[in-house]
């Protein structure tokens, strides 16, 4: 007997209205878990529901913002801070659902001060520097 083609989902498909488990949509996004959860933390915008023993159910909207967040963060090189800045700029999510965030950016819609980038790229060289210490203290052991 052949194996199942690994590109076929074993879950019947759902509705596009219908609310989806953090399981569904971290395998429709190919973010892990974690991930959402973490984003969770860091954008106020995602409000899954929350049932017993603390199950996540995504609205549409909610997987429809993922997405986005996803293509800033992967896609475009966006930091956290930069889409938590994006997402607070007024009719941000609007601008996002049509795919207008480049034209938003050109206009000047989002404003990045030199000051508030350098800030930025210093805490990014920290963590980097951290991490490149974690790993040369894990090569060591």
């Amino acid at each position: 007997m052949d194996a199942p083609d690994s590109t076929t989902s074993r879950r019947p498909a759902k509705s596009e209205a219908a609310f989806r488990t953090i399981s569904e949509v971290s395998e429709d996004l190919d973010v892990p878990q974690h991930v959402l959860r973490f984003w969770e933390s860091k954008f106020a915008q995602i409000k899954p529901l929350k049932r017993g023993g603390g199950r996540r159910y995504y609205r549409p909207e909610d997987v429809t913002l993922l997405g986005h967040i996803r293509d800033l963060l992967y896609r475009d090189g966006y930091t956290i801070r930069g889409v938590q800045k994006l997402l607070r700029e007024p009719g941000a999510r609007g601008r996002l659902e049509a795919g207008e965030v480049e034209a938003a950016l050109e206009a000047g819609a989002v404003e990045e001060h030199s000051s508030e980038r350098d800030a930025l790229l210093h805490e990014i060289q920290s963590e980097l520097l951290e991490l490149r210490r974690l790993l040369a203290d894990a090569r060591r052991k």
